[in-house]
């Protein structure tokens, strides 16, 4: 939580804003393991992180991506957002905005939030206790949307 001192001298308490990338390529979904100096350290997530001052969550998952897997995507569409004040493994109370973007390529390296990138096909993923917050929830949700939907549709 951040503690907050409003215009009129009252004081709150208010959550924090994140933004995580589904990166889905080929029926591939692509993870980051989470440093051990993090919190749920050691575990696989999506790559994301906490909105900057003055950057749109569009803008702050371009850059999150790049700076946890060193690849370069595009925004697709958002797919969710989660403001559940109980989020499963979170520290604190985050609202998470969950991104669809594709990979447009690898353009640079992973820096020291991410101790490894990984390529994992949508039907062998880690096992759900491997995963941090509820990102293998959201990825059942994600293949339950969209990969039922393409069956019907294409």
């Amino acid at each position: 939580m951040i503690t907050c001192t409003f215009e009129d001298g009252g004081k709150g308490s208010q959550r924090h804003v994140v933004v995580d990338a589904l990166i889905v390529d080929k029926g591939k979904v692509l993870l980051i393991k989470r440093a051990d100096h993090l919190t749920n350290g050691g575990k696989y997530a999506f790559p994301g992180g906490f909105l900057d001052r003055d950057e749109t969550a569009e803008q702050a998952v371009v850059r999150e991506a790049l700076e946890e897997t060193g690849y370069t995507v595009e925004v697709e569409k958002l797919f969710k957002i989660i403001d559940k004040p109980d989020r499963p493994q979170d520290d604190r109370q985050n609202i998470a905005f969950i991104y669809i973007v594709k990979s447009i390529g690898k353009t640079g390296e992973a820096d020291a939030e991410s101790s490894e990138v990984k390529w994992f096909s949508l039907g062998d993923l880690p096992s759900e206790k491997e995963f941090a917050f509820d990102h293998y929830q959201t990825i059942q949700e994600y293949k339950k949307k969209y990969i039922a939907w393409n069956l019907c549709y294409n």
